[in-house]
């Protein structure tokens, strides 16, 4: 990606990420435009050293370089009071955009709204409407949304281009269409929600008493699904959403060590359940040979319906509630799916090692794993939602350990049962 200067956006940021030393330097040489550009492509963590360490006047070009919402992110990395200091020596325009952006959630519809938007009243025509449009685009480089006001209540919006179709002397309530809105204090994935039910459109936030406080584009909708599915595919993984793949060594490890000794001590529960039956695996070699294909086809199994059920929690499709229908289903998948994978196993080892009772039972257990995998898959991730727990983060534990020990359990069990 390349302006007409020359300059790379990628190699920049592939420059300022990767060389600790040299990034403050690199990003001080580019341009106040190239700057804007680069630094709303750079992790938070890469954002705030750079903008901690910026002088007050680079950094207050840069931000009035940007747009309301994308100035009001980086005010928000800043501690408290230089924030304060900044967005007061703001261009006037700028600063009130950002103080009120400032006072709300960042995690609701609030925290996603920019401010570019005119309100005129259902009986201006549309030639008044088009100078108000101008004198804004003038102002800010951008053609706002124009909604259209009665009573000081939000009617609609007016499509820009009705302004060139449409006859000077019409009245705005003409061509006026219905817009989706929402109160400024919904949560972030209710305002993905509304979206998904009304694809392309803007959402106009409103305030306690139904004011207008500002729009959300789709491009805002967009951005924030990918946080959201970044996140959750993190959460999943077990890694901290701070990490960037162009992270040092040294980080990878401060955000991943804990999760990884977590996983250890669920290793050595499952290390102690297999040294119970340490006897029957000494005189059952074989055991040993296939007890990894009962815990991994548990844990794939596992990671399959949790992978379903925390779309179907994001979405609510699905809820504590409403889980029988669902859990059923998933039961029913994993006992089939268990048939199917056993019989081939039992073929595989008889025909491998003429051993058909080992191979009966692995069947078995596997029959047995995919079931427990099913319902644990289904309930756990349902169960932390309700404690108020992430269902990504906090299932897979869970689930991975119950598709490993029991899985270990169930099948030395049986052999134990069957070969002795």
């Amino acid at each position: 990606m390349a302006n007409k200067k020359g300059y790379s956006l990628s190699k920049v940021v592939h420059r300022i990420s990767y060389y600790r030393k040299e990034r403050l330097n690199i990003f001080r040489e580019l341009t106040v435009n190239q700057k804007s550009d680069v630094i709303m492509y750079l992790s938070k963590h890469l954002q705030y050293e750079i903008v901690s360490k910026l002088g007050q006047e680079e950094l207050i070009n840069v931000l009035e370089n940007l747009d309301t919402d994308e100035a009001t992110d980086i005010v928000q990395l800043l501690p408290k009071k230089k924030g304060i200091t900044i967005v007061d020596k703001l261009n006037e325009q700028l600063k009130s955009g950002v103080s009120l952006l400032l006072q709300f959630d960042p995690k609701t519809a609030a925290g996603l709204m920019n401010i570019n938007y005119i309100q005129v009243r259902d009986e201006e025509d549309m030639d008044s409407v088009a100078e108000q449009v101008k004198i804004h685009e003038k102002r800010t480089g951008k053609l706002p949304v124009v909604l259209v006001m009665k009573d000081g209540k939000l009617v609609g919006y007016l499509p820009v281009y009705r302004l060139i179709a449409g006859r000077s002397k019409d009245k705005a309530s003409k061509y006026t269409k219905k817009i989706v809105r929402v109160r400024y204090d919904v949560k972030i994935d209710e305002v993905i929600e509304v979206f998904h039910r009304h694809p392309h459109n803007k959402i106009v936030v409103l305030g306690e008493s139904k004011n207008v406080l500002g729009i959300i584009y789709s491009d805002d909708i967009l951005s924030a699904l990918r946080e959201k599915e970044g996140a959750s595919l993190y959460d999943f993984a077990g890694v901290s959403q701070e990490e960037s793949v162009l992270d040092s060594t040294g980080r990878k490890i401060k955000y991943r060590y804990k999760w990884l000794i977590v996983n250890l001590a669920t290793a050595f529960l499952a290390a102690f359940t297999v040294g119970l039956f340490d006897e029957v695996i000494a005189k059952y070699v074989l055991l040993a040979v296939y007890m990894p294909i009962v815990a991994g086809m548990g844990g794939n199994a596992s990671t399959q319906t949790l992978v379903v059920l925390v779309r179907g929690i994001s979405l609510r499709q699905i809820s504590f509630k409403t889980a029988w229908r669902t859990l059923r289903n998933e039961l029913g998948a994993g006992f089939v799916n268990g048939l199917i994978n056993g019989l081939i196993i039992t073929g595989v080892v008889y025909w491998k090692d003429g051993d058909l009772r080992i191979g009966l039972i692995l069947a078995v257990a596997m029959v047995i794993n995919l079931l427990i995998a099913a319902l644990f898959g289904t309930m756990v991730p349902l169960l932390m939602q309700k404690l108020g727990k992430d269902p990504a983060t906090s299932a897979t534990i869970f689930i991975t350990t119950a598709t490993d020990v029991l899985g270990f359990l169930i099948f030395l069990s049986l052999a134990t049962i069957v070969l002795q």
